[in-house]
């Protein structure tokens, strides 16, 4: 007698995985897993958290033809603009592999998928104190403390922050941490000045800010709109730097170089993750990086930047919704089956 539905067992070999189909639209498609071998291991995902800036962009398809290249994720299939699966923010048990690995939490780059293959060497440890749904955060984390090191923000500096999204807020974070600092963030939406509180940073409202943020040591700016990039440019002081964290994929983006630009001496600078800091790349391996990462991430607070939940199954016709342009909140996280 064949099994019911309800007592179906999805085989071991196979995994659903959330695929960017045409602008806007995305489906679940399921596919085949390879055995792991000798260097490799299966995890079941538990979490993971949806990138809104840079998967706004791909599931739009709006990244430059000459960035299809260097954007694609560590585990990405297809090609940019379209079908490809995309994501890089995942965490898990290790089902299977060696034995010293099961059982073990994990955080790896890896696209929406609820079961995947991966090398030993691209799984990462998460610490104990850190659970798996904050660990999802990993990679914001890692662009945080990469654009903090770009900054070269020391003990007592004035820092600004525009844009209170998850990076923005993360940067204020770790930069709240440095003796004596003076951290301002930015941004239009009032409702994220409790969270700013919470964090131990100053919030000023874009429509009202007061004195003191136009002088600004560093600069960072978060917000991906050309409105925020004024603002963050403003904001700085003589032979301020001003640190561009935010992608704004194609299309061209103003930037007023007139004014006080040059009479203030401002450096204009990019940081991205996709390489280490200069300052820390002789020393720093990026496993080492994202291992630091984790760890920072083990602060309580850092849960007031994860908001909405979606499941796995739902996520395919959430997804518009969640990456729509005027969508509130920061942080949304997928919750598998074997959430935990």
């Amino acid at each position: 007698m064949s099994a019911s539905v309800n007592s179906y067992q999805k085989p071991q070999n196979e995994a659903r995985a959330l695929w960017f189909e045409a602008p806007r639209l995305a489906r679940l498609r399921v596919q085949l897993l390879p055995a792991p071998g000798p260097d490799e291991a299966l995890v079941a995902t538990s979490w993971s958290a949806i990138s809104r800036g840079t998967e706004r962009l791909v599931l739009e398809g709006r990244v430059p033809a000459t960035e299809h290249a260097r954007m694609r994720a560590p585990f990405q299939e297809g090609d940019f603009p379209f079908p490809v699966k995309y994501g890089y923010c995942a965490a898990g048990v290790v089902e299977a592999g060696p034995a010293d690995w099961i059982g073990r939490t994990v955080f790896c780059l890896h696209p929406h998928q609820d079961r995947f293959v991966a090398p030993l060497s691209a799984l990462r440890a998460i610490p104990p104190a850190t659970p798996l749904r904050r660990a999802t955060l990993g990679a914001n984390m890692e662009t945080a403390l990469n654009a903090l090191w770009d900054a070269g923000a020391g003990p007592g500096d004035r820092i600004v922050v525009v844009g209170a999204g998850v990076l923005g807020l993360l940067i204020a974070f770790l930069a709240a941490r440095l003796p004596g600092a003076e951290v301002v963030v930015v941004d239009k939406d009032e409702a994220r000045g409790p969270v700013c509180s919470d964090l131990g940073v100053m919030f000023r409202s874009a429509r009202d800010l007061s004195l003191g943020t136009s002088e600004a040591d560093i600069v960072f700016h978060a917000s991906a709109t050309a409105a925020g990039l004024a603002l963050a440019i403003a904001c700085g002081g003589l032979e301020a730097k001003i640190v561009e964290t935010s992608w704004h994929g194609a299309g061209d983006t103003p930037v007023p170089l007139g004014g006080a630009f040059h009479a203030k001496r401002l450096q204009l600078i990019s940081s991205q993750v996709g390489h280490v800091a200069a300052s820390r790349r002789a020393r720093w391996t990026y496993a080492r990086r994202l291992d630091k990462a984790l760890e920072l991430l083990g602060d309580e607070r850092l849960d007031a930047l994860i908001g909405e939940e979606v499941a796995f199954s739902d996520a395919a016709q959430e997804l518009p919704r969640l990456l729509a342009a005027d969508a509130p909140g920061l942080a949304t996280v997928i919750r598998y089956p074997s959430s935990r």
